[in-house]
């Protein structure tokens, strides 16, 4: 581990390769778990708002869970998560054709409709966050659906804090990240 700023970030950031094979797992983070995708309050407030614009992009699974428990809910800890379907896919989940699983908020953003992507969370995928009073530690969460996009990485030789870039700034600013690219060169 190492400090950047009010950070403490896992060296398998850097060290580990990652790239997500959807053609491998079908999107098995978003219907596989035991809990939704966590969330901050002010993605709470965006959910809220985006929701009837996302709603014509959900399948009736989702628009029925999120009617019958909200946007989010809100853990015996605390904590924000997106609602799930009987206990399981997100239900914010969508499928294609191939029946991989995508994510209707970002579909209705890919369309043009909303102009937020979808939860940090998920943008950040593998990396999580866990925020404490005075820092964040930023880890990377191994999880066994994912081994076909550890390969993926390792053969195109891309290492996670590069292929979840776009959202650690999103998270962090461009100061950060651009801290964590001189660490990451250092480093090895």
């Amino acid at each position: 581990m190492f400090q950047l700023g009010k950070t403490i970030v896992s060296e398998d950031i850097i060290e580990k390769d990652f790239i997500c094979n959807l053609s491998a797992c079908k999107g098995a983070c978003c219907i596989d778990g035991d809990a939704g995708a966590p969330l901050d309050e002010e993605e709470v407030k965006i959910l809220k708002d985006i929701y009837p614009e996302v709603k014509p992009f959900l399948r009736q699974e989702g628009i029925s869970a999120i009617e019958a428990q909200g946007t989010h809910i809100t853990t015996e800890f605390g904590d924000f998560e997106t609602p799930l379907i009987d206990g399981a896919d997100c239900a914010y989940v969508i499928f294609d054709d191939k029946k991989t699983a995508l994510c209707g908020i970002e579909e209705a953003y890919n369309q043009g409709v909303i102009s937020w992507k979808k939860p940090v969370s998920c943008h950040l995928y593998p990396v999580r966050i866990k925020q404490y009073s005075e820092f964040a530690a930023v880890n990377y969460d191994k999880w066994d659906i994912c081994d076909d996009a550890c390969v993926l990485g390792k053969e195109l030789q891309v290492p996670i804090y590069k292929f979840v870039k776009e959202a650690l700034i999103r998270k962090f600013g461009e100061d950060w990240y651009a801290e964590l690219e001189t660490i990451a060169k250092t480093y090895k």
